[in-house]
């Protein structure tokens, strides 16, 4: 990330504060999701124009896909179905993140073999059907958690390594004539942070791998996996854990989660300076779990927004490269942001509001903390040329919060327009004029800038 210069500030007659102009710096965070289980809307269901206009509508860059794993289209024996699956991710406007999952064990060079000719299989059918001069941009991931034992079969990173090294070596082949000077997009391991050492994965990933073979590091990380009910009655077993706190004293512990995400990208650019690999939040969200029952409407709901919403300021901080939510449409459960329909969330509608005023490459700075307003996440938003400025302001707490923006930074001054999603719009946006101060009730995202534009919600 690079400091900018005073010209963004000159264009607009300003004098910057020196410390405010040493903070700021370009927007380097791509957008993504993950859209698996509910591939078929996307691709072929009656309300797929839907969801992609709102993946459009949220910046949306690069869709991960899954092969080899999940309920989706296995390429080999129904590639008309994989083929559909891909062109709605192009048609909406981003590019795929194929992800080769796994294969079942034991991990012998026997099934290694297979398993690498089948992933080469799909490259080659990608470039046969959309073109080198299309896919030589794609992603490639491969594996799925392989640190976890539940997800990604627990794999030790030896094991990892030599399936790594095996079949990105055979992807790289393939791309390599059509490469020219870019650098191939594969990547791993896609950890998941809730285990132990998970940093050590992506430290031996770049240090021990070939560096024409890594592209990206990918690491997932959810704020908590236990439900916001007593374990007992959903039948679920713990493992030992205790169970979360009930109520609001969750909801506080879990929003308490979202500065861990810069935390996260922090230490991973940090494994990764000075290396041409991009950071990228694999999966991320509040709580882990399909059912509605289990996770309470968090993921979704004014909460589900805001924890978002912080989410991205804090990768933003952190240094990420991409992030990608888990997931964009829900088959009928707690994790989408859209529903099989293509109606959003409250959680939808943040995000798209934060991706229209917070563009890559946009010269962006955080106004430091200020303890009177400790459940205040904020972010300053602006062209290159000055003439679009936003502000973002995430509440993550209950009750209702006043501010005034002119406090956060003087040169707010010509914003007017309020755009906001909390507890009290439901799963709209309220457009307002600022008169004064901003309020918040309850959970929730208010953007405030200076763009007449009429987004049609």
């Amino acid at each position: 990330m690079k400091n900018v210069s005073q010209e963004p500030y000159a264009l607009a007659g300003k004098n910057p504060c020196p410390d405010r102009l040493a903070a700021v710096r370009r927007a380097q965070l791509r957008y993504g999701f993950n859209e698996i289980d509910a591939w078929w809307h996307i691709a072929l269901g009656e309300h797929r124009q839907s969801i992609r206009q709102h993946l459009r509508r949220m910046g949306t860059e690069v869709v991960r896909i899954f092969v080899f794993d999940k309920p989706v289209p296995d390429p080999v024996r129904e590639w008309r179905n994989f083929a559909a699956y891909v062109q709605a991710i192009l048609a909406a406007g981003a590019v795929p993140m194929v992800t080769f999952a796994k294969f079942h064990p034991p991990y012998d060079e026997r099934n290694l073999h297979i398993f690498c000719t089948r992933c080469t299989d799909v490259v080659w059918g990608c470039l046969d059907q959309w073109g080198a001069d299309a896919v030589r941009d794609w992603y490639w991931c491969i594996w799925n958690e392989p640190n976890n034992a539940l997800i990604g079969g627990g794999l030790t990173f030896e094991q990892y390594r030599h399936i790594y090294e095996r079949v990105a070596g055979a992807i790289h082949g393939l791309l390599a004539p059509h490469l020219g000077a870019r650098k191939a997009r594969i990547g791993g391991p896609a950890v998941d942070c809730f285990q132990p050492f998970w940093l050590d994965w992506i430290a031996r990933l770049v240090g021990e791998v070939d560096d024409a073979l890594v592209g990206f590091a990918s690491w997932h990380r959810y704020g908590d996996w236990r439900p916001v009910v007593p374990s007992t009655t959903l039948c679920v077993d713990l493992k030992g854990a205790p169970d979360a706190p009930i109520g609001a004293t969750y909801d506080v512990l879990l929003m308490a989660q979202t500065p861990g995400y810069e935390a996260c990208a922090r230490a991973v650019a940090r494994v990764l300076a000075g290396r041409d690999i991009m950071n990228v939040c694999g999966e991320h969200n509040a709580i882990v779990h399909h059912d509605d029952r289990y996770v309470g409407g968090l993921n979704q709901n004014a909460f589900g927004a805001a924890y978002f919403v912080s989410t991205l300021i804090h990768l933003l901080r952190g240094g990420a490269d991409l992030e990608m939510r888990w997931t964009a449409t829900a088959n009928d459960d707690a994790y989408g942001v859209l529903t099989r329909s293509g109606e959003p969330t409250a959680a939808c509608l943040a995000k798209e509001l934060f991706a229209r005023h917070v563009r890559y490459g946009d010269h962006v700075w955080f106004p430091g903390p200020r303890p009177e307003f400790a459940n205040i996440d904020a972010l300053v938003a602006w062209s290159d040329n000055g003439r679009r400025r936003s502000a973002v302001f995430v509440h993550v707490a209950r009750g209702q919060q006043t501010l005034t923006v002119e406090d956060w930074d003087p040169e707010l001054s010509g914003c007017r327009t309020v755009w906001r999603v909390d507890t009290s719009t439901g799963r709209r946006v309220a457009r307002e004029r600022l008169d004064g101060a901003l309020c918040l009730e309850g959970y929730g995202v208010a953007v405030v800038t200076n763009s007449d534009d009429d987004l049609d919600w």
